[in-house]
């Protein structure tokens, strides 16, 4: 198996879940040639792991706000870049409708969940090679075993993502130690409340840890700068981009966040991560790794400050 396309194209946590199957799949077949299908906007996060040959960006995205004929034209060359190469494998683990096209469009053959195990039972009928792979496992796993399973390999008993520490200078960082919070998410149900935050940021001052508090939107900035104001020696992020946010991640002492794709970032460097849940279930999508990264809270139950805090406090880096 010399040449194999990756099919995973949103969101960015997802994209992030599929990075420990590429570990085990450059381990178990060295020398493969791994190229990777992702929504342009997350494009900078296949590139970060060294197993990756070529991304090949999707703008499905943004094409849904533009006129037909600028789409048509892209499309084109989009579907050129993807029929480049012949593949021995294209493998699909996103498992839904739009995925399972753009597999079949590349060239080679086509693999994926089965019909019980796809997000998007008839997203199969574009395999041609189906895998059972149980719903009820964690996302990480879940796309480990199918890789495993396509390409007739065992999987090592660690989660290793795999990613090194972009070499790039951050002139605005805190000279002394410093943590990260990730306050902003998708969901109004997902947040932490403001006290909160100032409860623990304040904490983590008290020991001489700057709070470094990055933001996506407007008014993610906006909650940035409020927070940062009220914690003693805080700062708001400038904008940052993936690979921006990636370094910044993994030199902080520890990274506390809600349900938010830049936390599976956080545990995705080997920093330790505490993540936040109180909208959403944890145990299939919650932050996996070997190193330090524990999820607390669960749908209708956000965690207390002082449980966040004595998780932190147990796997800070001294």
């Amino acid at each position: 198996m010399s040449r194999i396309l990756l099919v995973r194209l949103s969101s960015m946590g997802d994209v992030i879940h599929a990075m420990p199957a590429v570990t085990d799949l450059a381990r178990a077949l060295p020398g493969v040639q791994l190229d990777w299908v992702v929504e342009e906007g997350f494009q900078a996060l296949p590139a970060l792991h060294p197993a990756v040959q070529r991304v090949i960006p999707f703008s499905l995205r943004r094409w849904r706000g533009e006129r037909w004929r600028g789409v048509l034209r892209e499309w084109r060359a989009f579907r050129g870049a993807l029929r480049e190469a012949r593949y021995d494998l294209v493998l699909d683990v996103q498992g839904l409708i739009k995925s399972a096209l753009v597999a079949k469009v590349a060239r080679g053959p086509v693999a994926g969940y089965d019909f019980d195990s796809a997000r998007e039972g008839p997203a199969t009928l574009c395999y041609d090679r189906r895998y059972t792979v149980t719903k009820a496992r964690h996302a990480i796993l879940r796309v480990r075993a199918l890789a495993a399973a396509a390409l007739d390999y065992t999987p090592a008993s660690t989660v290793d993502y795999g990613l090194p520490c972009p070499d790039m200078a951050l002139p605005w960082l805190p000279v002394q130690p410093y943590a990260v919070l990730l306050t902003a998410t998708s969901r109004a149900d997902k947040e932490w409340s403001e006290a909160n935050w100032i409860a623990l940021g304040t904490r983590l001052a008290g020991m001489g840890i700057a709070c470094v508090l990055p933001w996506g939107s407007a008014a993610e900035q906006q909650r940035a700068m409020r927070l940062a104001a009220a914690i003693p020696g805080a700062l708001a992020a400038p904008r940052l981009s993936l690979t921006e946010a990636a370094a910044v991640l993994a030199g902080a002492r520890v990274v506390v966040g809600v349900d938010t794709g830049l936390v599976h970032l956080a545990a995705a460097m080997a920093t330790p991560t505490v993540a936040i849940f109180s909208a959403s279930d944890p145990a299939k999508t919650g932050v996996l790794a070997s190193t330090y990264a524990v999820n607390l809270g669960m749908r209708g139950a956000a965690p207390e400050v002082d449980a966040v805090w004595q998780t932190v406090l147990t796997g800070m880096r001294r």
